[in-house]
This record gives C-alpha cells, structure tokens and sequence, in this order.
C-alpha cells in the first residue's frame, strides 16, 4: 500500500539556511489511511456462532455457465468470519426458498445475484454447508454470493476417534491426521446403548453387532448429548465427505472391536 503524503507550498516560500522551518505534521486524519481491498476465497461455509461462519478456502474453477468445482488448496487456513453486515446473493429466484426448486438466479460469474439479508444466510447455515464465494476484510465478510457446486464429493468410510469441539463440529482422527467435521440434522447417529439418551458406552452393549458397531437409530442431538459427557476422544466409525468435511453418519463401537 502506497500512502500519498501531500505538502503544500507556496510561490513565495523562502527556505532559510540559519532556521530551517518545521515539517508539517502528518495527518492521522483515517481518510488517509483508506482501509485494506477486501480478499474473495471460495469454500464450504459452516455456522461458527451467531453471526459467524467458518470456511477453508479452496480453488474455484467454472464447470459450466452456473456451476464450479472446488478442490483442496494446499496449507489453506480456516477462517472465521462475521457476516452480521454482509451482503448476501443467493442462488435461489427468492431468499427464503430451501432449494433452487429448478429456477436458478445467477449472474455472469456464476455467483448468486438474489438479494437477501445476513438472516436468510443464518437460516441456510442452519441447514448445513453452504458453498459460497466470500470476500472480506479485517475479519469481516463484506459480500457473501452462494455458487452452484457440480459435485460435492464422495462419501468415505473409517474408523477413528472423534472429539468434541461444540455442538455441531467434532475433531476426527484417523490415519495419523486429524479432520474437522461439521454435522447437522441430517447426521445419523447408531448407537450401541439400550437408550439414545444415554452417556457414550453407558451400560451393556444391548444395540451392538457382531463388530461392536452400534446399531439403534439415534438423531445427531443424541451425539451432541453423548459427547458432551466425555472429555477424551472416544472411539467410532464414520461416513464423512472429504473437502465438505461434513459428517453425514457416526456409529458408537464398543470397546476395541
């Protein structure tokens, strides 16, 4: 950044050897200082609080004239963003649909072009990852346009341990890495537990399988209750989407089976 320092002069100026007259004062007006451009990454945006999300950002490329195909970016940093002022375009003909229902509203560049208001991006995180382009500034997003993605990815299986971060995102260690999921409503939880309401491994294993794989259909507020009680990574199978980094099923295995 180039800061232009203006000095005025006049025709009549006289420069004195014996008293060298005093440098005018910088201003510290914030006028000039104008503030930093704003940064575009694209990625999945997740809920991080009450006017926060979160997002990797990843590389863009178009597919077609209304949809792209992100992909990793490699050392990319997750960042955490304040979208409480941001404009919002959604993809969607009307900012409170769940779905394009078939109508798709884009611009140009492929970015969602409807209106809406930080609310309607809220009721969207709530549902889950929204792919998003974002652009922003000293922590803050400025404009947020959700993008079409062609393919969000393949569904993966692994066994590991998972630990809580809060109520929707849990750490999960597998193959000497470690992934941060996020999960909604749409998790399934399997539990091995008589109850879904019980504290993780609590009694005998009455809804375990052969392999100790739980086996009772529980909903993912039962997963945030379970994991809630325990402070130490304990031990499951998952079904996640890589890059998403979504945790779409969790089952709750007994022991070291």
């Amino acid at each position: 950044m180039r800061l232009l320092v203006a000095f005025a002069t006049t025709a009549a100026a006289v420069v004195s050897l014996s008293a060298p007259a005093a440098a005018a004062p910088l201003s510290t007006s914030t006028a000039a200082f104008p503030s930093a451009p704003a940064t575009a990454v694209y990625g999945f945006a997740w809920a991080d609080g009450k006017g926060h999300l979160r997002i990797v950002p990843k590389t863009a490329a178009r597919d077609s004239r209304v949809t792209y195909t992100l992909k990793s970016l490699p050392k990319a940093k997750e960042l955490h963003l304040d979208y409480t002022r941001a404009a919002y375009g959604r993809v969607t003909v009307a900012c409170d649909l769940k779905e394009t229902e078939g109508r798709v509203a884009v611009d140009a560049k492929g970015l969602g072009r409807t209106k809406c208001k930080p609310a309607h991006l809220a009721d969207q995180l709530g549902r889950g990852p929204v792919a998003v382009r974002v652009e922003h500034a000293g922590g803050k997003a400025t404009r947020v346009n959700e993008i079409l993605v062609g393919d969000w990815g393949t569904p993966r299986t692994a066994r590991g341990t998972i630990k809580r971060v809060n109520d929707t995102t849990v750490l999960f260690a597998t193959g000497g890495k470690t992934i941060k999921l996020g999960y909604t409503y749409t998790t399934a939880f399997h539990r091995t537990t008589a109850r879904c309401g019980d504290g993780w491994l609590t009694g005998r294993p009455v809804n375990a399988d052969k392999n100790g794989l739980g086996k009772k259909q529980c909903a993912w507020t039962d997963l945030t209750k379970a994991l809630k009680g325990v402070k130490y990574p304990v031990l499951v199978k998952v079904d996640y989407t890589p890059g998403v980094n979504s945790l779409n099923e969790v089952w709750e295995v007994f022991g070291d089976a």
